[in-house]
């Protein structure tokens, strides 16, 4: 009995763990700047006359990807060439997978009541559920007022859901390309590409991709001079679209490091940051998305008091008290984009370099 148990349990998390390496998705690495092979990414000018494109950064209340929501949100709002809203499907707070929870500035209605004409840019990341209605019809509706939409990752099953893919040249994330070929026919995917613009799409590979992604937006819109010098202040150091897909892939090593991982709960721990008013969203993304999917431990962003806190580009993180006992991670790095490599690195000495390496396979990361 106790071994049939066992069994089950390893069977359930296996074919959960198959499911959570869809799910990662977001930066990009640090290496000599060099930008060759640039997509081609127009846009037009912004709508009805406007200043500055407005961007929405677009999030399901049930479960966003946490990089894919957050990097993008915070390289946009950095650069200050467009005017950058984060919009919900609903009111609420925003729960991030696999850590954090934000609170948008509006809700989809919100938005629409104050922007009738649409956004100029809709940033898609993955969503625990990729078929989630109010998503669907709300980027539909995007999509024909004009909007170019962007998929992080498995932002690229929503779009494909959604019908927006077909009859476009499209990518995604390693684990999800076999499935997509499959289910959506319509679209030719590529890989080998870390982001692929098509007309009025965008699609993205995973965690080597949302860095160049909006950096290539900020290009369009303030020229590669003012790319360039966001790139260096952030500690970006790639920014072409090239990849090389084939050094991802599953085998039976990864798979089993998860599971391990995955049933030893009684090496679970708890991991905390302090954080406050300022704080570095990118490298606080990049930072809890890797230490949660080692499966070894938790992370909570804390505070002295269960408090919303806003990041240093504004976003509002739902802070929450911290428990006695729990083991503190060092202060984010800086610039924001190391903090991904500090973080497996850091995950290498904790747990060994086969949980560094599984973190890295899921975020799509060379590492």
């Amino acid at each position: 009995m106790r071994n049939s148990a066992a069994s089950r349990s390893l069977g359930t998390a296996l074919l959960v763990l198959a499911t959570v390496f869809a799910g990662g998705c977001s930066a990009e690495r640090t290496s000599p700047l060099t930008s060759p092979h640039h997509e081609a990414l127009e846009l037009a000018p912004p709508k009805n006359g406007r200043e500055r494109h407005v961007v929405a950064v677009m999030a399901a209340n049930e479960g966003t990807e946490t990089t894919d929501f957050i990097v993008p949100f915070g390289v946009l709002r950095e650069s200050g060439h467009m005017e950058v809203v984060t919009v919900s499907t609903r009111p609420g707070a925003v729960e991030l997978h696999p850590a954090l929870k934000v609170w948008a500035d509006q809700t989809m209605a919100e938005f629409d009541a104050q922007r009738p004409e649409g956004a100029d840019i809709v940033i898609v990341p993955a969503l625990h559920h990729h078929d989630d209605p109010r998503a669907v019809r709300w980027l539909q509706q995007q999509a024909q007022s004009g909007a170019l939409l962007v998929g992080i990752c498995d932002g690229v099953l929503t779009l494909a859901h959604a019908g927006l893919l077909q009859d476009k040249v499209a990518t995604g994330h390693w684990f999800s390309l076999g499935k997509l070929d499959r289910r959506y026919r319509n679209t030719t995917w590529v890989r080998d590409r870390r982001y692929v613009v098509d007309g009025q799409r965008v699609t993205t590979t995973g965690v080597s991709a949302s860095l160049p992604v909006s950096l290539a937006l900020v290009e369009a819109v303030a020229g590669t001079p003012e790319a360039e010098r966001l790139a260096l202040t952030l500690g970006v150091s790639d920014t072409g679209a090239s990849h090389d897909s084939s050094a991802f892939g599953m085998s039976a090593g990864l798979l089993l490091n998860m599971a391990y991982n995955w049933v030893a709960f009684w090496n679970r721990e708890r991991l905390e940051l302090p954080v406050d008013d300022g704080i570095d969203e990118i490298a606080l993304a990049l930072t809890a998305d890797a230490w949660s999917r080692t499966l070894r431990a938790s992370f909570a962003a804390t505070h002295d008091n269960e408090t919303l806190i806003r990041t240093k580009r504004g976003l509002l993180v739902e802070a929450v008290p911290g428990h006695a006992g729990a083991e503190l991670l060092e202060p984010l790095t800086e610039p924001p984009a190391a903090a991904l490599e500090q973080a497996l690195a850091d995950i290498q000495r904790r747990y060994g370099m086969r949980t560094a390496t599984t973190v890295a396979a899921q975020l799509e990361y060379v590492w």
